[in-house]
């Protein structure tokens, strides 16, 4: 039996920041007046720097480093080397998610927490010895890795200590960013990686870690993780130094029983955290931001779909690429999993223009809701394709519970 997603009666939700919201007393009611019923705002995030274009007192936020946007009791960090830091930009308040969530509640508004789980430069750089590690022995200072026992069970803590803050009714559902790997791609302050033409298989390749809790992983699901590192290495070599590609699969350049072995180990670990997660929210609804490939490294967790034993109510589908691949990964998880698919959808692309097309055709792939990127982020242009796609979106909406309640009758 399919669980139905979260506020089932608003298909819609936008994505907002809690600076676009603490110190504007009128952003909740513009975010309102994009017909939306859900905002997925942000609990525990990595660093960035955005545009608040429109907000009385600032112009642009830089987060500097990866925070926590609700308060902490320090009794509960004590000791822990992996812990949330606290944000000092954008404007100050006491409880910056509770300030934003009260006003987007008293518009009626749904409030979805967005916690990012293992991307922290500054947790990183505090134990490099949690972050990922490639096969030539190198760091990714911004990923820390989940199947090291001390990440999951900061991870877990840091989902606890927030659901103690707030209780179910004020905030029914989380959303879960990076409860996996990140990998190679990172969009980090003065990337110089783009001259190398890597191809999406070496940079597959580097995305694997190979952290001695990842090798104590893998060799448990039968793979070999010295013969593993070694070809990656040698692929890797071969496409930087000689020009010779990549393959696409990790199975052709790792060999399908060590290519399988890897991804039985990330698939375990993944369901695992989702367990942990969900023993400490209990009473909430988990979204998960993943994709259906489980090769994929980021913020949106690679996985086998039709496999998926960890715990979520519904996934989030990033659809930010080319529209025909979008909508055939929305069919392609529709058809291989139990639970709904919402699709994330960009405002931010080249062509706002054609939102509506592009949310139409999720839908009718079978996405079950839209979740739009991003509310602060968008121009008024944007703005409006985004009031427009969910103007159409609400309409097809009030059709298709028409159609139910006429075969119900029937």
């Amino acid at each position: 039996m399919t669980t139905e997603p979260p506020g089932s009666a608003d298909l819609s939700g936008v994505f907002a920041y809690t600076w676009d919201l603490v110190g504007d007393p009128a952003a909740a009611e513009r975010i309102a007046s994009l017909g939306v019923g859900a905002v997925v705002l942000q609990a525990a995030y990595h660093s960035v720097r955005a545009m608040t274009p429109y907000h009385p007192v600032h112009r642009t936020v830089h987060a500097t480093h990866a925070a926590a946007y609700f308060p902490l009791d320090p009794r509960q960090w004590r000791g822990k080397r992996l812990r949330p830091a606290a944000p000092d930009w954008g404007v100050d308040a006491p409880d910056r998610f509770g300030t934003a969530t009260s006003a987007l509640r008293d518009q009626g508004l749904r409030v979805e927490a967005w916690l990012v789980l293992t991307h922290s430069t500054a947790a990183g750089e505090r134990a490099p010895d949690l972050t990922v590690r490639n096969a030539f022995d190198e760091r990714y200072g911004y990923a820390l890795c989940p199947a090291q026992p001390e990440v999951a069970a900061y991870a877990a803590q840091l989902v606890s200590a927030f659901c103690e803050r707030y209780d179910a009714a004020e905030v029914p559902t989380l959303m879960l960013e990076a409860c996996g790997w990140l990998g190679f791609e990172h969009g980090s302050h003065h990337e110089k990686t783009a001259g190398a033409d890597l191809s999406a298989g070496c940079r597959d390749l580097l995305s694997i870690c190979l952290c001695a809790a990842c090798r104590e992983g893998i060799e448990a699901r039968g793979g070999d993780s010295a013969g593993l590192a070694q070809a990656v290495r040698r692929t890797v070599d071969a496409e930087m130094r000689d020009g010779v590609r990549a393959p696409d699969t990790l199975a052709e350049s790792l060999g399908e029983r060590a290519a399988q072995a890897l991804l039985r180990h990330r698939q375990w670990v993944i369901e695992d955290l989702t367990r942990q997660v969900a023993a400490v929210a209990p009473g909430r609804e988990l979204l998960l931001m993943a994709d259906g490939d489980p090769q994929a490294t980021g913020p949106d967790s690679g996985l086998d779909l039709g496999r998926f034993g960890g715990r979520a109510t519904a996934l989030v589908l990033k659809c930010w690429d080319e529209e025909n691949r979008a909508v055939a990964r929305v069919e392609e998880a529709v058809r291989d999993s139990e639970r709904p698919v919402i699709a994330n959808v960009s405002v931010l692309d080249e062509h706002p223009t054609d939102l509506a097309r592009r949310v139409a055709r999720l839908l009718a792939a079978g996405a079950r809701q839209i979740r739009y990127y991003h509310a602060g982020l968008s121009s008024p242009a944007r703005l409006r394709a985004l009031r427009m796609a969910n103007a159409q979106e609400a309409v097809r909406a009030i059709a298709g519970a028409g159609t139910r309640t006429t075969e119900g009758a029937a």
